[in-house]
């Protein structure tokens, strides 16, 4: 019995999909106007370990993660310039060109990571019609009023607004003060942005408001319902999604449709380091393409993440990762030192199911796996560590090559230039910096081999 911590209940709850043997998941996915960096990558380490344990206990799945290309204000509410615009100004580049660009980068390090690629990839530029049905039908129930900056939902009107995040509506303030412009009350948010008067934008439409560009949180409700339905299953994020972006998300789509958007709502903490959580703004992020140039295997901090709760802080830290480097590498050597005999074993099995079954207890499964390789009395090892990486996705028992970043090739062709010179303390040097960096030269009659450590 699958058994997931609902943010919206506050309380671990049995799984009761809404179609029998079917899962329609949506995960929040990435503002594409800057690299994503290991701290973003958690959640969606998360997601597709949730994803991945719904496949192992038998349920088809049907994934969505948006790009957001247009929307996000820098404040992550309705004040600032959009992410993408500001991006394309400073780089000199189209809005789309950026998008592109880093949606790029991040798809190179989430398929590192090994996550599972989604049903679908859904872009808020490609669903613009989508979002501006939704406001129209808002609009003719009586859900949003319009200021000179853009149209607005009304919480206020919504009487459970606040029950994800526990709020409280009758704390709301209106009038026109400051911090509130045109708001009627602070939680109020936008729904469509019209252009500034006299500045053109790269990315805006015209709607029955006028020209502009959709509200950050209605693209998600939007492109939800379009893929998965008005109700679904689940719907996934970091913890500071719920605050905000998901509360207004339950409150514009359980306003338009007329029920319930989602059973379960599930959020992952934040990766920290010393001092509080990463950012681009404090300059102190590295990607998965970083670490790898460095010689971490990105499964290595795959396993990282398995060392905590999704719904637990985890904090970062040169000596922590290291520790998941070296643990990683004698895992993976153990089990690659095995010989099948052919069985599997059932008994291991049980109790990994049991842990991941709870929550999604990672470190507990990983617990059952080390206990499993330990066992020297344990009968059917090799199967049933695969069965089991079906859900950790940590490449436990391929011995496959792994292509390798560009400055480890540079390092071993110019180790191969070497040999061909019979410079061979040269070569010796090189083979060390490679090794360093987590790799192996193999050298063969038709050239080399680099092989992970």
């Amino acid at each position: 019995m699958l058994k997931l911590y609902n943010t919206l209940d506050r309380e671990k709850e049995e799984f009761r999909p809404i179609e029998k043997g079917k899962v329609g998941l949506y995960s929040c996915g990435p503002t594409v106007y800057w690299f994503a960096h290991v701290g973003n990558m958690r959640a969606y380490v998360f997601a597709d370990i949730l994803r991945r344990v719904l496949a192992y206990d038998g349920f088809e799945v049907k994934h969505i993660i948006n790009v957001t290309d247009v929307g996000h204000l820098t404040s992550d509410a309705d004040e600032g310039e959009d992410k993408m615009e500001k991006s394309a100004k400073e780089e000199g580049k189209t809005a789309k060109e950026i998008s592109h660009f880093y949606f790029d980068a991040f798809r190179k390090d989430f398929l590192k990571l090994n996550l599972t690629e989604p049903f679908k990839w859904t872009w808020a530029t490609e669903h613009i019609e989508e979002q501006v049905d939704m406001i129209k039908s808002l609009e003719k129930k009586g859900f949003v009023y319009t200021t000179s900056d853009g149209v607005y939902f009304d919480t206020s009107k919504f009487g459970d607004y606040g029950k994800l995040s526990r709020k409280r509506i009758e704390d709301l303030e209106g009038g026109k003060r400051i911090d509130l412009g045109e708001k009627k009350n602070k939680t109020d948010f936008a729904l469509w942005k019209f252009s500034k008067e006299g500045e053109k934008r790269q990315q805006e439409w015209e709607s029955p408001w006028g020209v502009g560009f959709p509200g950050w949180h209605i693209e998600c409700s939007a492109m939800a319902a379009k893929y998965l339905g008005e109700t679904f299953d689940i719907h996934t994020g970091g913890e500071d999604h719920i605050p905000v972006h998901h509360e207004n998300e339950i409150a514009q789509s359980t306003c338009c449709f007329g029920v319930k958007p989602v059973n379960y709502w599930m959020h992952g903490a934040f990766l920290n380091i010393k001092g509080g959580k990463m950012s681009k703004s404090l300059g102190n992020i590295e990607t998965v393409s970083e670490l790898e140039e460095r010689g971490i295997n990105p499964l290595a901090y795959r396993y990282f993440c398995f060392s905590a709760s999704y719904r637990k802080p985890l904090t970062w830290s040169e000596e922590a990762i290291q520790g998941a480097v070296n643990s990683y590498k004698k895992l993976r050597n153990v089990c690659l030192a095995l010989k099948s005999d052919g069985k599997i074993n059932e008994k291991y099995l049980v109790e990994f199911r049991e842990r991941i079954d709870d929550d999604l207890d990672m470190p507990g499964a990983m617990a059952v796996l080390w206990k499993l390789v330990r066992d020297e009395d344990a009968e059917g090892k090799v199967k049933g560590i695969r069965k089991m990486d079906e859900v950790f996705g940590l490449d436990l028992l391929e011995k496959g090559k792994v292509e390798a970043p560009g400055d480890v090739l540079k390092l071993a062709e110019e180790r191969e230039k070497a040999r061909g010179e019979k410079d061979f303390g040269r070569s010796d040097e090189l083979r060390d910096l490679i090794k360093v960096k987590g790799w192996v030269v193999r050298d063969g009659k038709d050239g080399f081999e680099l092989e992970r450590i």
